[in-house]
C-alpha cells in the first residue's frame, strides 16, 4: 500500500502542544526562579501553583486529538513535577487522637452575623480559637457569645485568642502593618485597629505552649501595578523574626497569612514552622474565598508538636472558611 506522504508522522505532529507542555513543566519545576522584580509575578504564580495542573488534561486532550506522540511524551514533565509537588496532598494523612484542637478563622470585618459565626466556632469544640479581623463593633459580640465555652481570652487589637486552658504572658507582636497603595477598602465604621498579632503562653498538661495569632497585610492584584504584596511581605518578615526568637520549643501559629505556604514571602516562617495541613490533612484545605475556596491562605503552623489531623470547617458569615487541626505531644 502506498504511504500517504501528506500526513506527518506522530512524532512530528503537535509541536506547539509539545512546546506548551514543556513550558508548563518548566514553570512548575522552576517556579522559585520566577523573578519578583516585575509585579511580584513569582509570588502570584506560587499562590495559585496547584491550579496549573488544570492545563495538563487540556494539553493531553489536544495531544490525543492531534495523535501527537511528541506532545504526550512532553507532558511527562509537568505530570511528574506536579505529582512530586502536590501528590502528597491528595492522600489522607490524618490520624486519630491528639491532645489539643485548634481553630483559626478570619471572621471578616464585614461579617453580617458575628453572633452566628461565634456560635458556629464554639460548636467546633476547639480548645484554642484564634480570630482575625475583629472590629471594635463586633468585639463585644464575640466576647459574649464565646464566654460560656471559653474561660480565658485576649483581644489586644484585631486578633484574639480564646482558650479553655489558662493563658499567660500575653503580648502584642509588632508586625508593622502599613496602608496599601489603594487605601483601606473597609468602610469607615469597620476600620481595623493597628495590632494584628499576639503571642500567648497556654498552660497544658504537657507543659507550656507558645501560641501566635497573626493577620498579615492584604495583597491585591492591580492591573496597573501587578501583585501588590509590600505590606504582607513586611509583616511576614517581622513575624518570622518573632518566631525565630521564640524560646519555647513548642509553638503553634494560627492566622490569616494572605499567602500560601508555597509563597516565597513566607519562607522565613515556613522554614521554622510546618504546615498542619501538609502534615496531617486530606486534600489542599483551601479556605478562601468561602463560597468557592481556591487557595489556602489561612494557616495552622507548628513546631515541637505533631499534627494528627487537619481540616476545613463549614462556611460562616465570613468570606474565609475556618481551618482546624488536632495536635499531639
Amino acid at each position: 500500500m502506498a504511504r500517504n506522504l501528506s500526513q506527518p508522522e506522530p512524532w512530528q505532529r503537535g509541536r506547539v502542544l509539545a512546546a506548551l507542555a514543556l513550558l508548563l513543566g518548566l514553570l512548575l519545576l522552576l517556579h522559585a526562579r520566577i523573578p519578583n522584580r516585575i509585579g511580584n509575578i513569582g509570588s502570584l504564580v506560587e499562590n495559585v501553583l496547584p491550579w496549573f495542573g488544570v492545563f495538563i488534561p487540556v494539553l493531553l486532550a489536544g495531544a490525543l486529538w492531534r495523535r501527537s506522540a511528541s506532545a504526550v511524551v512532553a507532558l511527562l514533565l509537568p505530570v511528574v513535577t506536579w505529582v512530586s509537588l502536590f501528590g502528597g496532598l491528595l492522600i489522607d494523612k490524618s490520624h486519630a487522637g491528639g491532645d489539643l484542637t485548634v481553630v483559626s478563622h478570619n471572621v471578616d470585618a464585614d461579617n453580617p452575623d458575628p453572633a452566628g459565626t461565634a456560635r458556629d466556632l464554639a460548636a467546633s469544640g476547639a480548645d484554642l480559637l484564634a480570630l482575625e479581623e475583629i472590629t471594635a463593633q463586633a468585639k463585644p459580640v464575640y466576647e459574649k457569645e464565646l464566654a460560656k465555652a471559653y474561660r480565658y481570652h485576649s483581644v489586644p487589637g484585631t486578633v484574639g485568642l480564646w482558650s479553655k486552658l489558662p493563658l499567660s504572658d500575653i503580648r502584642t507582636v509588632d508586625i508593622a502593618q502599613d496602608a496599601g497603595p489603594l487605601g483601606d477598602s473597609k468602610p469607615a465604621d469597620v476600620k481595623l485597629a493597628d495590632s494584628r498579632a499576639l503571642r500567648a503562653t497556654v498552660a497544658t498538661d504537657h507543659g507550656p505552649l507558645a501560641v501566635y495569632v497573626a493577620h498579615l497585610g492584604s495583597v491585591r492584584v492591580n492591573p496597573g501595578g501587578g501583585f501588590w504584596t509590600a505590606s504582607r511581605d513586611r509583616n511576614a518578615e517581622a513575624l518570622a523574626k518573632a518566631v525565630a526568637a521564640e524560646r519555647n520549643k513548642r509553638v503553634v501559629l494560627l492566622g490569616d497569612m494572605n499567602g500560601t505556604t508555597d509563597d516565597r514571602a513566607l519562607d522565613g516562617i515556613t522554614s521554622r514552622l510546618h504546615s498542619a495541613q501538609g502534615a496531617a490533612g486530606d486534600g489542599f484545605g483551601f479556605s478562601w474565598p468561602a463560597k468557592f475556596p481556591m487557595v489556602r491562605i489561612d494557616q495552622i503552623l507548628t513546631r515541637g508538636v505533631e499534627p494528627r489531623s487537619s481540616w476545613v470547617l463549614p462556611a460562616t458569615g465570613s468570606d474565609h472558611r475556618p481551618v482546624a487541626a488536632r495536635v499531639s505531644w
